[in-house]
């Protein structure tokens, strides 16, 4: 089974908007990071966290994604922005800070994150990591690191696979969280949990792990972005089902593509 990218004419203008856009944000996250913050909570408990930082940098980001491409649809976790992404079009996909908790907390694992999507698909990426100065990046050719080309990692042996489960907070996420873990440990080689979706995503790029898995519906802006960084690097990424992943898809499983189908049996609640 493939996963190749979609292809879109006009993914490289917009990838070098995007580029801009997340690291403008990113220096407005920066800037505070460290520093004595007013953290709320969201619907979902004193885990769903967002700060003040978080709305000044997507409106910064909005900002600038609006100077380039007024008429482009765009899609925010934060405030009344869309919240899904449109089926026809051109679309933004913007995570001010992916990993607020760490955020807050002075961790490192943060980053601000922008997707272009096309028809529903992502074809455009620029994941930023201010704290470490790291930037991901891929449209239509490969994906790199700091300008450098990365590719997915070659572990196929599913006892070997570096697993990070993805889910939200929600009491619902967090059974689900458990059962996945459990997986991981019975049918895979261990767990890692960034904190971070798309610094997770970014990792399975690099071939810092092997594989995200999820088995609900997942946020756009915590996984279109990430989603495209690893089909440019050669990997595969999928729904719960094995089926084609796009946003809106239930479950996620993202791999290097060496054992996607033992993840995808293993997570697919379809027995």
């Amino acid at each position: 089974m493939t996963d190749e990218p979609i292809p879109s004419a006009d993914a490289d203008d917009r990838l070098a908007a995007a580029v801009a856009a997340a690291e403008r944000g990113g220096a407005v996250a920066l800037d505070s990071f460290r520093s004595a913050l007013d953290v709320e909570t969201k619907a979902d408990g004193p885990m769903d966290a967002v700060t003040a930082v978080d709305r000044a940098v997507q409106e910064r980001i909005f900002e600038s994604v609006g100077d380039a491409y007024p008429d482009d649809a765009v899609v925010g976790e934060e405030g009344d922005a869309l919240k899904t992404v449109p089926d026809t079009g051109a679309a933004w996909v913007v995570d001010p800070i992916d990993g607020t908790v760490n955020y807050a907390k002075g961790n490192r694992v943060w980053m601000t994150s922008i997707a272009v999507c096309r028809d529903g698909e992502p074809v455009a990426a620029a994941n930023y990591a201010p704290a470490t100065d790291d930037l991901y990046v891929a449209g239509s050719g490969d994906a790199r690191r700091n300008g450098d080309p990365v590719t997915v990692g070659d572990t196929a042996d599913p006892n070997a696979l570096l697993v990070n489960p993805v889910f939200g907070v929600s009491a619902s996420h967090r059974r689900e969280l458990s059962k996945a873990v459990d997986t991981v440990c019975i049918e895979f080689g261990d767990v890692r949990r960034f904190g971070c979706a798309q610094a997770a995503l970014s990792g399975v790029a690099t071939g810092e792990l092997d594989a995200v898995a999820s088995t609900v519906e997942l946020n756009a802006w915590d996984t279109a972005a990430g989603v495209h960084l690893i089909r440019r690097a050669g990997g595969r990424a999928t729904d719960v089902h094995g089926d084609r992943w796009r946003p809106g898809s239930t479950g996620l499983i993202a791999s290097n593509g060496e054992a996607h189908d033992a993840l995808v049996d293993a997570f697919d609640p379809v027995e």
